[in-house]
């Protein structure tokens, strides 16, 4: 019988959705196909909403806690950041659900987030420092920045300039992958190979 998969909620707005792209390269796909490759035996669920906000992502995560996964991946705040909302209010958000999802014993990995920085220099080191500070105050893991390789590499996205397309997807789920395993543990049935005479008759 098939061990019952892992479960990771993906949790987050277009970046995370797929926005504009086949349902197969999505992160949450693609980040799934990785880890089995790696051996783990996972279900990555795809629980992000195109446009959503940090409150946005509040108010419906009861609902995706539904799906009983074992361990999230946060990535809110973008939409904030494009909409000029305050940060203490993103921080707000961000960490009543973080706050939920450590009483529901879901283990997290939080992905950061940068703020444009047409924004101006006290929106940019305000907003900046949310994720350090969620990251010291829940001792959560932190990805310090989701679009890292990615963003102003117009060839790594999709005409609007800042969505993710599939090649950018892939170099996202590269970067991210290390913490993700970190999170994880090693996958079940792992075993080292000895070195010594390996290849020899």
């Amino acid at each position: 019988m098939a061990a019952t998969p892992i479960r990771i909620l993906a949790f987050g707005d277009s970046l995370t959705a797929g926005y504009n792209l086949p349902p197969a390269n999505a992160f949450p796909v693609r980040l799934e196909a990785a880890l089995r490759a790696k051996g783990y035996q996972v279900q990555v669920l795809n629980a992000g909403v195109s446009g959503d906000t940090s409150a946005g992502g509040r108010s419906r995560l009861d609902w995706a806690l539904a799906d009983r996964p074992d361990y999230a991946i946060v990535e809110l705040g973008a939409n904030d950041a494009l909409r000029g909302v305050d940060p203490k209010v993103t921080y707000a958000n961000l960490d009543a659900i973080l706050s939920t999802l450590e009483q529901r014993q879901v283990k997290t990995l939080l992905a950061g987030m940068y703020a444009p920085r047409n924004l101006g220099a006290p929106y940019v080191q305000s907003f900046d420092a949310i994720f350090p500070r969620l990251q010291a105050a829940h001792r959560v893991p932190l990805y310090p920045f989701f679009l890292d390789g990615v963003a102003l590499h117009p060839e790594l996205t999709l005409a609007d300039g800042m969505h993710p397309n599939a090649a950018g997807v892939d170099i996202m789920v590269a970067g991210i992958l290390p913490q993700v395993e970190r999170l994880l543990g090693p996958p079940p049935g792992r075993t080292v190979a000895p070195q010594a005479d390996r290849g020899r008759p």
